[in-house]
């Protein structure tokens, strides 16, 4: 999966995003190719190599949130991901089903992350927790 920068943000830096304001829409992509949703990105808040806060609306949610939090440990780095998230479609069992891929999705990038950012047999020093409305 990948997701696309609005065009809006061309040129747009972490320190220059607008806070609070949407910055456009990010398209998601399977594959790299074949779009099957929409974020309309917003940050909300953010403390530059500590922490954002994405509070966005997307083509299958009412609401989505994410929290990053990057907190230094002795081993490296713990990245923490929270994510809240209320699909559009009032369907029994949805939101269940949302949060397990969802889950999935970035229990397998924390893993791309670690691998990235490490060398040797080193603890995986990241977390990851999702809730989300009913």
């Amino acid at each position: 999966m990948t997701m696309t920068m609005p065009r809006r943000a061309a040129g747009l830096t972490v320190e220059t995003l607008p806070l609070g304001q949407p910055i456009g829409r990010a398209w998601l992509r399977l594959f790299g190719l074949v779009p099957f949703d929409f974020d309309h990105l917003m940050i909300d808040e953010l403390e530059p190599g500590v922490r954002f806060l994405e509070r966005s609306t997307m083509l299958s949610m009412r609401h989505w949130e994410h929290e990053r939090t990057l907190t230094p440990v002795p081993e490296g780095t713990r990245v923490h991901d929270r994510v809240t998230l209320q699909p559009r479609l009032p369907v029994p069992g949805l939101s269940m089903l949302l949060a397990r891929i969802v889950g999935a999705f970035f229990r397998h990038r924390h893993r791309r992350l670690h691998k990235h950012f490490t060398t040797g047999d080193v603890p995986r020093p990241t977390t990851f927790s999702t809730r989300f409305y009913r």
